[in-house]
């Protein structure tokens, strides 16, 4: 169930985002070590978002897991902030990232819950 949520004010061409997913996808997959048959990618480019006073380009990151390992969210954060800077052109220091790991009882699939 790992789920990534991508928010940006950053205008994605509607060419460049089943590449920019799927390299996500795969992204979050090989870091959690999931199948990547479970991780969902949520994309939502040219949102408003305004991040120290500018509307330089930004972004907004959600990552949830089951199990998340709070002891490598710096890695996790790396990577991400890497794939950001090599496919939108967004600085690590633009970016924040949220990471959550859900009690398994709280987060639902398939007609229940994990």
């Amino acid at each position: 169930m790992p789920t990534l949520r991508l928010l940006t004010n950053v205008e994605i061409a509607p060419e460049s985002r089943s590449a920019l997913l799927a390299r996500a996808s795969r992204t979050v997959a090989d870091l959690l070590g999931k199948p990547e048959s479970y991780v969902m990618v949520i994309l939502e480019g040219g949102r408003d978002l305004l991040f120290a006073g500018t509307a330089d380009p930004a972004a907004y990151l959600e990552l949830k897991s089951l199990g998340l390992p709070e002891s490598r969210t710096p890695e996790f954060s790396r990577a991400l902030c890497g794939l950001l800077t090599e496919t939108l052109a967004i600085p690590p220091e633009r970016v924040y990232i949220e990471f959550t790991a859900p009690p398994r009882h709280l987060f639902g699939w398939n007609n229940a819950t994990f």
